[in-house]
């Protein structure tokens, strides 16, 4: 079995479906969701969310360890935001314990629940939907799909390209330095001189991959052709339709609830 088929032996049940959807479609159906429930930040809302994702996800065949080995980032920020609530929420109600500007009142109890429950709820399905989405096929479908400009997409594509470059930059220096005999003390000065020259050699690499795509023809304001046409089809629908269906829900069991609370409120 290869390094790739290894990586992605966990993942392949679990994106069966996703990975036939477009990944411009994977940004628009991650909008739909969020953008209602970034409106309200009652408990009830993102629970309802947070609850049928984890059903979609179960019938998807996402594991709980390839929940937690996939968004464990999120796993850990969602309870530090709502730590932070706890402590230095809006006050009301009984207050509870209180320590100088830190107050653990009913509200703040309420506000953190929330605010934990929604960062899973928003954060979790954005994860998995863009687990393994390659960069090439994000630029075709900006370009083609959603019609952002050529240029700017492909620029932005060179530059993602060359991201994976630094790590080997940074492991290509640190070597060198060793074997020159500077690079086994004074962490912090050492850490700096490798971070000013590995600025200084993107700044090149980056002005020599402009020139060379000038050269290529990347800058031509005439219609481009794509060597990879990108489409959208019933999978982007349904997608797009299950994410708007979770939101309208969810807003709806908070308005029917009574708990329904706009952030401009």
């Amino acid at each position: 079995m290869t390094a790739h088929e290894l990586a992605t032996t966990d993942v392949q049940p679990t994106l069966r479906f996703v990975d036939r959807v477009n990944p411009v479609t994977r940004l628009a159906a991650a909008m739909v969701l969020t953008t209602p429930l970034l409106l309200t930040v009652d408990w009830v809302s993102a629970a309802i969310a947070l609850g049928i994702q984890l059903v979609l996800f179960a019938v998807a065949g996402v594991t709980p360890a390839v929940l937690v080995r996939r968004t464990w980032p999120i796993l850990i920020a969602a309870p530090v935001a709502g730590l932070s609530m706890l402590l230095y929420g809006e006050p009301s109600g009984t207050v509870y314990w209180e320590l100088w500007l830190a107050r653990i009142t009913d509200g703040s109890i309420e506000l953190a629940i929330a605010v934990t429950v929604r960062v899973l709820a928003i954060g979790l399905p954005a994860a998995l939907l863009f687990m393994r989405v390659d960069p090439t096929d994000l630029a075709d479908g900006l370009a083609q799909i959603a019609r952002l400009p050529a240029r700017f997409v492909l620029g932005a594509l060179a530059a993602t390209r060359l991201v994976g470059l630094f790590v080997e930059d940074w492991r290509a220096m640190s070597l060198a330095r060793r074997a020159r005999g500077i690079g086994d003390h004074g962490a912090i000065r050492r850490a700096a001189t490798m971070a000013f020259a590995l600025l200084v050699l993107a700044i090149r690499r980056g002005s020599k991959l402009a020139t060379a795509m000038e050269a290529r023809g990347f800058g031509a304001h005439a219609p481009r052709t794509w060597a990879r046409p990108s489409r959208v089809g019933l999978v982007d629908a349904v997608l797009l339709v299950l994410a708007a269906a979770i939101a309208a829900i969810a807003i709806a069991g908070s308005i029917w609830a009574g708990t329904f609370h706009p952030v401009w409120a």
